[in-house]
């Protein structure tokens, strides 16, 4: 079995060993690097050896997440990103999921909740914790649609990319290629002004295209 690898970025010793016996207990993920700060995790993530997905934590000294996950993505956009944070405010959660962040849960989250946001992201979906998903939610709430026009099967496509199919099953459930599906999304990246699927995602849901 191919091990996910993992690295943990946490200016927090304890909390880093806690979260380092959990995943000692676990057969499909391992730890290549920790880091204290975001500076350092950046200079380690530039070396040969890169994680599968990064455990990083909002406050840190140096570079901190918010500038980390910026640099992550623009230059490493294949390393996945999970937050780990004691931040719930409307403004921390929305810029990080904004950027594209694969996950979002809370620091005084269960054993379990972890690996089951670590599983889910390595299957490449997203995790947001249930206190996390009420955050988004609020921020929805009173804020008026973006009006862009889309096309019928633009539209299609938001709606089937928000149940979590990847392009290739949206292309057969749509009977396109999967070329063509690839042109919708990158499309919509520049029609609508976003970085990631998950942004098309949000997009999909303050639009009303689909709800949660």
């Amino acid at each position: 079995m191919k091990k996910m690898k993992i690295a943990l970025a946490d200016d927090h010793q304890l909390f880093r060993s806690g979260l380092r016996a959990m995943l000692k207990e676990l057969d499909d993920f391992e730890i290549i690097y920790e880091a204290d700060n975001g500076q350092e995790l950046l200079d380690k993530i530039s070396g040969k050896l890169k994680p599968d997905i990064i455990l990083l934590d909002i406050k840190m000294p140096q570079i901190n997440g918010f500038e980390a996950v910026v640099f992550i993505k623009e230059h490493y956009p294949s390393i996945k990103i999970i937050v780990l944070s004691m931040f719930s405010d409307e403004a921390s959660v929305m810029k990080m999921v904004k950027e594209g962040v694969e996950g979002y849960l809370l620091k005084d989250a269960n054993k379990q909740e972890f690996v089951d946001a670590l599983r889910t992201v390595s299957a490449n979906e997203v995790y947001y914790s249930t206190a996390i998903n009420k955050v988004i939610q609020k921020s929805f709430i009173n804020k008026k649609p973006i009006t862009i026009k889309l096309s019928e099967n633009e539209t299609k496509f938001l709606a089937l990319l928000c149940q979590q199919m990847s392009n290739k099953e949206i292309a057969e459930k749509m009977n396109l290629s999967v070329r063509t599906i690839d042109g919708y999304r990158d499309h919509l990246f520049e029609k609508l002004n976003v970085k990631s699927r998950i942004g098309l995602v949000l997009y999909a849901i303050k639009n009303k295209i689909v709800s949660i």
